[in-house]
């Protein structure tokens, strides 16, 4: 079996101490492609290093976290987003999108920032991948108002209702990305991918954070994907062949991999 982390951190301080056995270790494990979606300026060529020493394996994004975006720096971020774009070759743009859950005085900037990727992606004609926390239609408006045949994406770390989702699959070329939520105990995504088609699905670990069971409170990693994939399993009723087949070839479509 096959499978791609389609959303990791493994550039992380949290790897500093065994980074490339843990990119070994996710190989072993069959996961093949691992995507590392950027943070900041600041964690640019940690990411980069990283792709150069597996560079059938990882890939990187080029984006501004919406964590990160400070009054007092976003403007030069950006600039760097831009010029990293205009030099480089990247399988998307991101991480972007809107973060009420830690900071709402900064929603205005957000803003602003999240419609600069969106712009980037379709001038670059590849994907944007979005954060989306307590800000789902914030982002949805954005995305709906703007979305043409130039723009396709993936919601990370979805975790929204059946409502949710269908917005989503009605944007045409976006996919839900399911982590490690779908794992938790007290999770209500379950009854949202019961109605959805496996077409719509790509695997993500966000590793270092949101390990599924049963690693939680551990650092999660990208070899742990196959935990998720074994819950999506068992969640639509199919064979973790099959998730692994279709995930993979949506995860190919998506980020032209």
């Amino acid at each position: 079996m096959n499978f791609i982390d389609t959303h990791s951190h493994l550039y992380s301080t949290k790897f500093d101490n065994d980074r490339e056995q843990v990119v070994k270790d996710a190989i072993k494990s069959g996961i093949s492609k691992i995507l590392l979606p950027n943070i900041s300026s600041s964690y640019t060529q940690k990411m980069l290093n990283l792709c150069n020493l597996f560079p059938n394996n990882c890939f990187p994004m080029m984006g501004l976290h919406p964590c990160e975006v400070k009054a007092d720096s976003y403007d030069t971020e950006l600039k760097h987003v831009e010029h990293e774009l205009e030099t480089k070759k990247y399988i998307a743009v991101g991480e972007t999108g809107i973060d009420l859950y830690w900071d709402k005085s900064t929603i205005k900037l957000q803003k602003e920032c999240f419609i600069f990727h969106i712009k980037l992606a379709k001038k670059y004609k590849i994907p944007i991948v979005i954060h989306v926390r307590e800000s789902f239609d914030h982002v949805i408006e954005i995305i709906e108002d703007l979305n043409d045949d130039n723009l396709c994406g993936v919601f990370h770390c979805f975790s929204g209702n059946v409502e949710e989702a269908n917005r989503i699959i009605n944007l045409n070329n976006f996919y839900l990305g399911i982590g490690g939520v779908l794992t938790f105990k007290n999770s209500t995504l379950k009854n949202t991918i019961e109605k959805v088609d496996i077409k719509h699905l790509i695997l993500e670990t966000d590793a270092p954070y949101l390990s599924p069971t049963p690693f939680r409170g551990k650092r999660n990693e990208s070899k742990y994907l196959v935990s998720i994939a074994e819950h999506l399993a068992q969640t639509m009723n199919l064979s973790i062949e099959e998730i692994a087949k279709h995930t993979t070839n949506n995860a190919k479509k998506l980020f032209s991999l």
